[in-house]
């Protein structure tokens, strides 16, 4: 998919963020924008996947650490093919299988539940290692919020993958320099992160604005590249990105919009994709 339709396809991405987000009236919006170009890329163009076969065994793999950020990930599966779009309403609702957080066994194209943060690598590492130890040629990504690397396991894994050569893993962070309590510098800095991952043994890529396709295209060339060591990319992202009122605020990390905010925001989403659709 060229440029163009990546973004097209991330302005509704961001559609079905809010909208299931809204209807749960509930969830974590700010860092699901923020990604929104990260999930765009990585099921549009970058993994090898099978919508209709969700356990192909040759597919490749992504572990969404940040588990909160689940409506990024939904409704990039969804409108990838793996289940309808129109189910992202059903987002934390009694009875649907859209739950607040990703969970493999009910969620087509979920390879590994996740939520407490941290954790979601280590389940990486462990598939990344089983992908060298069967001679597999899948790939392993994960994805993590630059809060959650505040976490001890997250360098326990670092260190372990590092030490395997785990080169069929392709770490993410996702650096959008706000968590929940505001300021991710402010709150326990996790800087210098690139220095951080070199020292475990990794290959760092940064890509300074991890909303930018063509950048985000370039990282991800330059990943599969790289033999020996496992890769981190530090992707610089805007928290919101995408609805102007929520961009760079810390406060909508855990918030759902109400009814005038959705509709605010829904009717800048369709301006941008206009302007898309018009070029």
């Amino acid at each position: 998919m060229n440029k163009l339709g990546l973004q097209r396809t991330a302005n509704k991405v961001r559609k079905g963020i809010l909208t299931a987000v809204h209807a749960a009236k509930a969830g974590h919006p700010g860092g699901s924008l923020s990604a929104a170009e990260i999930f765009t890329y990585l099921y549009f163009e970058e993994m090898r996947l099978r919508p209709k076969e969700p356990t192909w065994e040759d597919r490749d793999r992504f572990v969404l650490s940040k588990g909160h950020t689940a409506p990024g990930l939904y409704a990039a599966l969804a409108h990838r093919g793996y289940f309808p779009v129109e189910d992202l309403k059903t987002l934390r609702q009694i009875g649907s299988y859209l739950q607040g957080h990703p969970d493999m066994k009910h969620i087509p194209g979920v390879d590994m539940s996740s939520g407490s943060l941290g954790q979601g690598i280590s389940a990486a590492v462990g598939m990344a290692l089983a992908a060298k130890m069967d001679g597999k040629n899948y790939r392993v990504y994960t994805l993590l919020g630059d809060g959650e690397i505040q976490e001890g396991q997250v360098w326990e894994a670092a260190m372990f993958a590092g030490h395997r050569r785990l080169d069929q893993l392709v770490v993410i962070v996702d650096n959008n320099g706000l968590q929940i309590d505001g300021a991710v510098e402010d709150v326990c800095t996790p800087y210098p992160i690139d220095k951080k991952f070199e020292a475990f043994n990794f290959h760092v890529i940064t890509v300074e604005d991890g909303n930018d396709f063509g950048q985000l295209r370039e990282a991800f060339d330059e990943a599969r590249g790289v033999k020996g060591e496992p890769v981190a990319i530090i992707a610089k992202t805007v928290k919101g990105k995408g609805v102007s009122f929520m961009e760079g605020a810390a406060s909508w990390h855990g918030k759902a919009p109400n009814d005038e905010e959705y509709e605010a925001a829904m009717a800048e989403l369709e301006k941008a994709g206009e302007a898309l659709w018009q070029k």
